[in-house]
């Protein structure tokens, strides 16, 4: 298994990492990639890849169906259960509707059967590139949103989470049996903690929270 230290290092340029086992595939894959001035690592098998690549890199997976040891249908698999979310265009001399039924319905971006032309591997790789990066823009905003809702104390919290559900002053008093004139107050540190100047702009964030917020501070 790869070192999960792997998953916190982010460099900030993108790769497009080739794993296949046909020798010549990989070199010209590789040529061309380099050639439209984007980084490209290739692999003769998923074992290799594992081994050595740092996978948590922003770009995505160009994958060969048929590989020595794993296969990339099984590998597509065991990246997903190592939390990986980097995108996969496959690729294969024998690819059939089931196998790319398999693929797509576990989240790859395209099934392209060999030869294929120049431009169709740049349109799947494009694609696969912008997926990851607007999934990568979505992570760092809700990361963002979660240490700000750590800043909450348990009070700010529970009055976020009323105002949020759209119940006014008097109603969140009543509901948490603190005074109105508190409620405002809780109410604007919320607002001034989570970066925002209106309500539709708390939803908005709110919406963005989920499993693994932060707590609020004591």
């Amino acid at each position: 298994m790869p070192d999960a230290r792997k998953l916190r290092k982010e460099p900030a340029a993108p790769v497009i990492f080739i794993v296949d086992d046909d020798l010549s595939m990989r070199e010209a894959l590789t040529d061309l990639f380099r050639s439209m001035k984007f980084d490209a690592e290739a692999f003769e098998s998923a074992t290799a890849f594992m081994e050595t690549a740092n996978f948590n890199r922003p770009g995505c997976i160009l994958l060969d169906v048929r590989l020595p040891g794993v296969s990339g249908l099984d590998f597509q698999t065991q990246l997903e259960r190592i939390g990986s979310k980097m995108p996969i265009v496959f690729m294969t001399g024998f690819g059939d509707i089931p196998m790319s039924v398999r693929a797509m319905k576990a989240g790859a971006v395209d099934f392209l059967t060999k030869p294929f032309k120049d431009q169709d591997i740049l349109d799947a790789v494009a694609a696969a590139m912008e997926r990851d990066a607007a999934r990568r823009r979505q992570s760092a905003q809700s990361e963002a949103v979660a240490s700000l809702a750590g800043s909450l104390t348990p009070r700010e919290r529970e009055v976020m989470e009323a105002v949020v559900q759209g119940l006014m002053n008097k109603q969140i008093a009543y509901k948490l049996g603190i005074s109105e004139v508190t409620v405002k107050l809780h109410r604007g540190n919320v607002m001034r903690k989570m970066e925002v100047r209106s309500v539709a702009d708390l939803v908005r964030k709110a919406e963005m929270l989920g499993e693994g917020v932060p707590p609020p501070v004591s």
